[in-house]
């Protein structure tokens, strides 16, 4: 391998957590990210390093551009899934909360309020309000000018802002309203349940089609959705048990049949209350929660 090849592969190495992360944000999806990862590489590697002056922004690009234009061919794709879609839940480690507005913005709750924008509100919404970049260089990576640049991060904030539940990530009355959850599920507790749930929770589930017993329209109420997952419970054959797990960041849910992981449950409270579920059971989307992924600001 030549001394430039080398340089290739460090620098590719050395921002590659960070490179995941801009694709995570922006297509919802670890299958997905790798893609255009892969992509990238393969752009990077074609070029002279020796040409580049900043190898982090115009890797930043690279990835945005390529991630900009795999999320114009899965948004015709998510619009022919069967039920709701919810991003791809990821394994970190409790490090990740430290970075509170890192670890908002890689809740699930977040990453299913930014697939309300448009390819290119997301883009400049993540890359501005997450990573915090130069106007120029969102321009650069969007193909647009900064002064058009500023005016799209100014409605997608504004549409964020109007869209996005407050998610306490850390906390100890977020903790405790998800251990009082998972006494409430594992006992079949309905009253437990209801003291839990806030009066108008929305909870929606992912199962992709290929879960029986996943609901595919959201359920709102506290009544409705504790005597649907009572009711779900009770049908279970085998040892169904819930325990805690921190995926995207945020202490959430994991429900586990006779061992083998079958869903993760993403919350949102306030005022002690779970206002909002997002349960993802779709087995597609559970294949990489056996390993820790590194994300990185």
């Amino acid at each position: 391998m030549s001394r430039s090849e080398r340089a290739d592969d460090d620098q590719f190495v050395v921002h590659r957590s960070l490179l995941f992360t801009v694709a995570y944000e922006l297509l919802g999806s670890a299958a997905d990210a790798e893609d255009v990862l892969q992509e990238s590489w393969l752009r990077w590697a074609s070029i002279d390093p020796a040409e580049i002056r900043e190898p982090r922004a115009y890797l930043v690009r690279i990835v945005t551009r390529q991630a900009l234009n795999h999320l114009r061919t899965v948004s015709r794709r998510r619009e022919e899934y069967v039920g709701e879609w919810l991003p791809e839940p990821l394994l970190t480690s409790p490090d990740i909360a430290e970075d509170v507005e890192l670890a908002e913005n890689l809740s699930i709750a977040m990453l299913t309020v930014l697939e309300t924008l448009g390819p290119t509100e997301r883009a400049v919404f993540v890359l501005r309000e997450v990573f915090d970049l130069p106007y120029e260089e969102i321009a650069d990576a969007v193909g647009k000018t900064p002064a058009a640049v500023r005016q799209i991060a100014h409605r997608a904030k504004d549409h964020v802002s109007a869209r996005r539940p407050r998610v306490n990530v850390r906390g100890s009355e977020y903790e405790e309203v998800v251990d009082r959850l998972v006494v409430a599920l594992n006992t079949g507790d309905f009253q437990g349940l209801m003291d839990v749930l806030a009066p108008d929770v929305v909870s929606v589930a992912d199962g992709g089609g290929k879960v029986r017993g996943a609901a595919r329209r959201s359920i709102i109420g506290a009544d409705k959705l504790a005597r649907y997952l009572i009711g779900g419970i009770a049908k279970v054959e085998g040892d169904l048990v819930a325990s805690t797990i921190w995926v995207n960041g945020q202490r959430c849910i994991q429900a586990e049949l006779d061992g083998q992981l079958v869903g993760i449950t993403s919350l949102t409270v306030e005022n002690g209350r779970i206002t909002r579920v997002y349960s993802i059971a779709n087995p597609d989307k559970l294949s990489r929660l056996d390993k820790a992924v590194a994300l990185r600001r």
